[in-house]
């Protein structure tokens, strides 16, 4: 059998960083990916193993009894976009002792900034060479539940029924949930894998939309340009300041929620920006929205009628009123943590899942650790002893689901 470090460490081998695309996948890296897996997978000997022509991995482990609720587990095959994932180069720090991680000469992991490296001392730490970033968001959870996987056809007298696995392309933009066929799937609850730090449970999340400004400014020569010139890094910097300046990710945490100008390209003549817009509380997500168009509206009002052009498209919703109904699968987690000598932590997300759409979809599911830290960057790490102790969790919610 192999062990989740081992398929880890295989994993990150792949280039599977996503792009903002509209093809899925949206790199051909998370199709090679896919395919290794699924090859994986038979050789495992899962049963109904499919790579679709959306990248989508399905694949199943037949019940040991009848007439039980299909328990499903799913994770994400793309890494994000903030950092590269091509020629990851992963190194095992043993023991860790404390004290800053030395990446490469220029970039460390410094305990000043990452005070959390306590509650790894004595840990072995997977960490990459300050180049790239590890993948353990969400090659972790990948890892985790297939190597449960491999316990689970191991043991067939555990009793269990049907258990649905799947691994999606392009969460990390948003389209994760895009194609996923929910009647493929066949679970009738779920957990996704994608969380951080052990113990960590989570069925609150962002709602969340995307904000696209067009801005077309008037180009003079700026030698006879007065009283004429509209300037559209001006009208942008001015249509930014009107959004209400505290509510920037830098100065939220917990339940607040903000804007966020994330791109921008363009001169003087023309210019396009892009915003992300989160709030848990789905009222004050649809204020945000009309906050935007005013700010718009004020603009035209300004400088002139399609001086601005702003689109906004919703991502995804708070799962929490569709989990609520199946707290159970909450109550469930938190039992199997603690089995293992884990101390739940029960937090909404700032940021979203696969899940929270699968929710929205029909199929409830929560989101659970894998154990990644610093994700979506080059201090990313990951401790193995965290890795080992989540695919004790996520046995333990196999054979607590069907402990009845």
């Amino acid at each position: 059998m192999k062990s989740v470090t081992e398929r880890f460490l295989k994993y990150v081998s792949f280039d599977t960083q996503s792009r903002e695309s509209d093809h899925i996948p949206s790199t051909p890296g998370q199709f090679e990916f896919a395919r290794a897996l699924a090859d994986e997978m038979r050789a495992m000997g899962l049963s109904g193993v499919e790579v679709d022509e959306n990248c989508y991995v399905y694949a199943h482990i037949e019940e040991t009894a009848p007439n039980l609720p299909c328990l499903g587990f799913v994770a994400h095959m793309d890494t994000a976009e903030e950092a590269s994932g091509k020629g990851v180069l992963p190194r095992i720090v043993e023991n860790y002792q404390g004290g800053d991680i030395y990446l490469n000469p220029d970039v460390a992991i410094a305990e000043a900034d990452f005070p959390f490296l306590a509650n790894y001392i004595g840990d072995d730490l997977i960490v990459t060479d300050g180049t790239t970033l590890l993948g353990a968001d969400d090659k972790a959870g990948i890892a985790e539940i297939l190597t449960m996987a491999e316990e689970l056809l191991a043991h067939p007298e555990i009793k269990r029924g049907r258990i649905a696995i799947a691994f999606t392309p392009d969460e990390e933009v948003g389209r994760g949930a895009d194609k996923f066929d929910i009647k493929k799937f066949g679970a009738d609850f779920a957990y996704t894998v994608d969380g951080g730090a052990l113990g960590e449970i989570e069925y609150e999340n962002f709602n969340a939309c995307s904000a696209r400004l067009e801005i077309a400014g008037k180009s003079i020569h700026p030698g006879s340009a007065k009283n004429q010139l509209i300037n559209a890094i001006t009208v942008f910097e001015e249509f930014d300041r009107l959004l209400p300046q505290w509510e920037r990710p830098e100065h939220t945490e917990g339940y607040e929620g903000f804007f966020h100008a994330n791109g921008i390209e363009g001169s003087a003549a023309s210019l396009k920006a892009s915003y992300i817009v989160r709030d848990h509380d789905r009222e004050r997500f649809e204020q945000r929205k009309k906050t935007m168009m005013k700010a718009a509206s004020f603009i035209n009002d300004r400088y002139g009628e399609g001086t601005l052009k702003l689109h906004i498209k919703d991502s995804y919703y708070n799962m929490k009123e569709k989990i609520l109904p199946h707290l159970h699968l909450i109550e469930t987690a938190k039992a199997a943590m603690e089995s293992e000598g884990v101390t739940p932590i029960v937090r909404p997300i700032r940021g979203g899942t696969d899940g929270a759409r699968f929710s929205f979809m029909g199929l409830p599911c929560p989101n659970l650790c894998a154990g990644g830290e610093n994700m979506h960057g080059p201090r990313e790490f990951v401790s193995i002893r965290t890795m080992e102790k989540i695919v004790a969790i996520l046995l333990a919610i196999v054979e607590l689901t069907y402990a009845g």
